[in-house]
């Protein structure tokens, strides 16, 4: 009988060349099957993804053209899936995560293998105001879009996805808004959600920190996603409320 839980560690990663071998290495610790996808980065970071492949400490997916952490997530889905992989726990490739805490996400998904985990950012003091006010946004549009607040975070690039489920989802955003709208569209697939905290900080330009947020373009897609969501929350409501309207009809 097939194990329903076989999990591997997906690292999406453009220009990280400072930081991506060590994060690789300290998830690889954990004795989980590291799978990188390189989305179109530099001869410096595909030096670094090159070297960590040569020591098997991870399967590199190289993408020739950057097309976003949203297709270079899916591109891992594929991947993960074709190797077969039940569970992907991705991690952002900057560092930002505490990665001591890959054990309890990867316990919570084994006890749930049908769930969602998503972390639950704690943020170190010197993390940036204007960053956590835009997470604090899109958080309560969030829930606007979900109908209550199953998902502490949806910003959060540290978390596992069942991947049949994840696949099924058909998230259509291929850049900074995909983890948004994957994380909604499962809720409304009925996946059930997990939140664990994780200790989060953001790296200094001198400890290899490089954010790919760019504030207006990335503001724009998260905005116009949002837009979307609630559009279809709002018809997936009045739906629902016809169905039920209809079967109180029928029973009466």
């Amino acid at each position: 009988m097939a194990d329903p839980f076989r999990p591997c560690i997906l690292i999406p990663t453009y220009d990280n060349a400072a930081t991506l071998r060590r994060v690789v290495e300290r998830a690889g610790r954990c004795g989980t099957p590291v799978l990188v996808v390189d989305d179109g980065s530099g001869p410096d970071a595909q030096a670094v993804a090159r070297a960590l492949e040569h020591e098997n400490k991870a399967r590199v997916v190289w993408r020739p053209v950057n097309g976003g952490k949203g297709a270079a997530v899916k591109a891992g889905f594929a991947a993960a899936r074709a190797d077969g992989y039940t569970h992907a726990l991705q991690v952002d490739a900057d560092g930002q995560h505490d990665l001591d805490r890959i054990g309890a996400m990867l316990a919570a998904a084994r006890a749930h293998p049908a769930a969602l985990v998503l972390a639950r950012p704690v943020f170190a003091a010197e993390a940036p105001r204007g960053r956590r006010i835009g997470r604090e946004i899109t958080n309560f549009w969030v829930a606007v879009e979900t109908f209550g607040r199953p998902i502490a975070d949806a910003m959060i690039g540290f978390r596992v996805y069942p991947l049949a489920a994840a696949e099924a989802a058909q998230a259509r955003g291929d850049r900074m808004e995909f983890d948004i709208e994957i994380a909604v569209r499962m809720v409304w697939a009925g996946v059930l959600v997990l939140n664990l905290p994780v200790a989060v900080r953001y790296l200094s330009a001198e400890e290899g920190g490089v954010s790919h947020f760019r504030m207006v373009r990335d503001n724009l897609r998260i905005t116009w996603l949002h837009t979307r969501l609630v559009t279809e929350a709002m018809v997936r409501k009045i739906l629902l409320w016809q169905r039920f309207g209809k079967r109180i009809e029928a029973e009466g």
